[in-house]
């Protein structure tokens, strides 16, 4: 089993990536959105509003999943992080979220009086996640084991990502 502690893990958890946060609606199915989200002593900080279904799903559930990858046809490469939830709100979560939102946007944009005062008022509360399982995978290393290399030596085998 793959741990936080490991190098190739803490770079996709201290990177400037887009993660994937799964929760549990009410009805049993799954909810699944992209994030902007922040690692800091061995949890995951997610800046959100307290009337987005994600917020409401972890009031009635705590666990959640979040994916990371490099999303990088290349060097594709990513982990999986299971774990348990919990809101924070209040000046605490205003904090939390400002941190966040400074790791995805640009001083100028936090200065700007267009931008930094929506995220602020949108975000209201901070979803802190305890990573409690941890699974990483990178497709260069599958492509050595068990392909020979053929995807390395042939870039022309994976196709161009749409953005």
């Amino acid at each position: 089993m793959a741990s936080l502690a490991d190098a190739p893990i803490r770079e996709l958890l201290e990177g400037r990536y887009i993660a994937s946060l799964a929760s549990r609606n009410l009805d049993g199915t799954i909810h699944m959105v992209a994030v902007w989200y922040l690692f800091e002593d061995n949890y995951i900080y997610i800046a959100t509003s307290s009337r987005s279904r994600k917020a409401r799903n972890l009031q009635a559930s705590a666990g959640v999943s979040v994916m990371i990858d490099s999303r990088d046809p290349a060097a594709s490469r990513g982990t999986n992080l299971a774990g348990t939830a919990k809101l924070i709100t209040g000046d605490t979560a205003q904090r939390w979220n400002a941190r966040v939102h400074s790791k995805y946007l640009s001083a100028d944009a936090l200065a700007d009086s267009r931008i930094a005062p929506v995220f602020s008022a949108f975000d209201d509360v901070t979803i802190q996640i305890k990573p409690e399982s941890v699974i990483y995978w990178d497709m260069r290393e599958i492509d050595k084991q068990f392909l020979g290399g053929a995807m390395a030596s042939n870039p022309s085998y994976l196709l161009d990502l749409q953005r």
